[in-house]
């Protein structure tokens, strides 16, 4: 998937730089690095909408000044991962204590220390742990009952999360994501962990011909979720857990009063860096 990368540069950071990222993260912008003077901001070139760009820009409260480039077509989350250790995600058992799931790259030495250990090749796909949403549904997927549950994981990535449903016991996991790439690389990755998962390229459109589910997972953002939730809770048992992360903690209090306007109720959360991820459930 190539990306369009625009380099923002603005005379006061301080809050601003939060601020941007989060008018941004509204549109179709993905990912953010700061820099000393801005931010860069990462988009599928697909979705670049430059009237979008322009109010953005127009409306912000202090002058901006931008650059658009076009990144090379390559294999960015590869890149992005290089150097990066494995990761040890810590979750509370119902006894009070600690777990550990451990999710490594085929490089990584093999731990029996663990409760889990998922090997996870990520090439160009969203889901190594490593990015705050993907440990914190992780915590979730790993901390409740799985045993016999039928599981929806959408915007799967690299699989990593219906990977863990179906370790601790899920009967059945169907994994979709939108990007070829992912699909493929989500295939590889339930091989790589001896896991069957059904997995299928598409969108939340994809649901209207299947059965209900007692978990429906979606780590994606905000602007989708939102989209898309009615379809979610739609394919959602009664009293099924439908756990959300991809968005800034700010942005909770949107996502939660849609989810009461489809017949859900709040029950947990959990942040991380700023980010947040919530579990709800169908009255």
């Amino acid at each position: 998937m190539k990306y369009i990368e625009v380099t923002f540069t603005m005379d006061d950071t301080g809050l601003f730089r939060d601020l941007l990222v989060d008018n941004l993260a509204q549109g179709p912008y993905e990912s953010f690095v700061d820099t000393s003077d801005g931010v860069k901001a990462y988009v599928p070139e697909s979705e670049f909408d430059r009237h979008f760009l322009d109010v953005t820009v127009e409306t912000f409260p202090l002058p901006l000044k931008y650059t658009v480039a076009e990144m090379e077509d390559k294999n960015w989350n590869e890149e992005w991962e290089k150097g990066h250790e494995s990761v040890l995600v810590r979750y509370g058992r119902p006894d009070g204590g600690e777990g550990c799931v451990y999710v490594r790259a085929p490089f990584h030495p093999h731990r029996t220390d663990v409760d889990y250990e998922l090997i996870i090749e990520p090439k160009m796909s969203f889901g190594t742990a490593h990015h705050p949403t993907t440990y914190m549904m992780l915590g979730y997927v790993a901390e409740l009952e799985m045993v016999g549950r039928r599981v929806l994981d959408m915007g799967c990535g690299t699989g990593v999360l219906g990977i863990l449903a179906k370790m601790r016991g899920a009967e059945s996991v169907v994994g979709i994501d939108v990007d070829e790439w992912a699909f493929r690389n989500a295939q590889e990755n339930a091989v790589a962990n001896g896991e069957e998962i059904a997995l299928q390229l598409g969108d939340a459109s994809s649901l209207k011909a299947m059965d209900a589910f007692d978990i429906v997972i979606a780590n994606i953002n905000r602007n989708i979720l939102l989209r898309d939730m009615e379809a979610y809770a739609e394919v959602l048992k009664g009293g099924g857990v439908l756990l959300l992360s991809g968005f800034y903690e700010a942005d909770e209090g949107v996502l939660i009063a849609r989810a009461n306007e489809l017949g859900m109720t709040f029950v947990s959360k959990k942040s991380r860096e700023g980010w947040s991820a919530i579990q709800l459930r169908r009255r």
